[in-house]
């Protein structure tokens, strides 16, 4: 296995480190493999990103063959769009250097937790909007995940709400209009690729509404989903 970190440089920020896991491939088995890759997103309300959901998911993934990175994005006082430009970098990051990394270019997923799970949704559904790739500089092809994976994910800001979350990614930029746009299950479209998502019905912090609200709206936009609720 390969391990490096990576600085993720935007227009806004160079704060952001990318902790690579890549399997190497054996000339016993297939020395040409390129594999499904999964890019975590850790939690932790948009102020930190937690050691709990980062290297100890990654090795997990790993272990069933995936390769594996680890996005430490931006928090706060860094405001929206900063990580998710982070995010969208390192998307396009991977996906061209797939040959380079063995990675199959096709099957670069985002994984989030939490508030994790809102940067990721948000990738899911605003990379090809053009105020996104013009933040970026590049163009929505590179920047598009294959699909997602929600763990108790964040995601309305109304009556739902984790606070804390909205709070920390607009800072001084708050406004009604910004926090609608926040909103995700109001975003979304049938341009979002295809989502598994999972929440606890117990979850003290982050409502399951949060988690059945956004299937709800894939659903009408009939987008694939799979939503586990335990």
């Amino acid at each position: 296995m390969k391990s490096d970190i990576v600085s993720i440089k935007t227009n806004h920020t160079a704060s952001a480190k990318l902790y690579t896991y890549l399997l190497d491939n054996s000339p016993e088995i297939d020395i040409n493999r390129e594999r499904p890759l999964v890019l975590i997103c850790p939690g932790g309300g948009y102020e930190f990103t937690s050691d709990r959901e980062a290297e100890a998911v990654a090795v997990r993934y790993l272990a069933k063959g995936f390769h594996a990175c680890v996005l430490r994005y931006s928090t706060a006082p860094a405001e929206f769009p900063f990580a998710l430009c982070e995010l969208a970098v390192s998307v396009s990051y991977l996906r061209e250097r797939a040959k380079e990394f063995g990675i199959n270019k096709d099957k670069i997923i985002v994984a989030g937790f939490s508030a994790g799970g809102h940067l990721a949704a948000s990738l899911g559904i605003f990379w090809y909007k053009e105020w996104l790739t013009g933040e970026t500089g590049l163009t929505c092809d590179k920047i598009k995940p294959n699909g997602l994976i929600l763990s108790y994910p964040v995601i309305t800001s109304g009556k739902f709400a984790h606070a804390g979350s909205f709070r920390n990614l607009m800072g001084k930029k708050a406004s009604p209009e910004l926090e609608k746009l926040l909103s995700l299950e109001n975003q979304v479209t049938s341009a979002v690729p295809p989502v598994f998502i999972w929440h606890t019905f117990t979850d003290m912090s982050v409502p399951v509404q949060n988690s059945l609200l956004f299937a709800e709206a894939l659903v009408n936009n009939n987008v694939s989903v799979e939503l586990h609720i335990f």
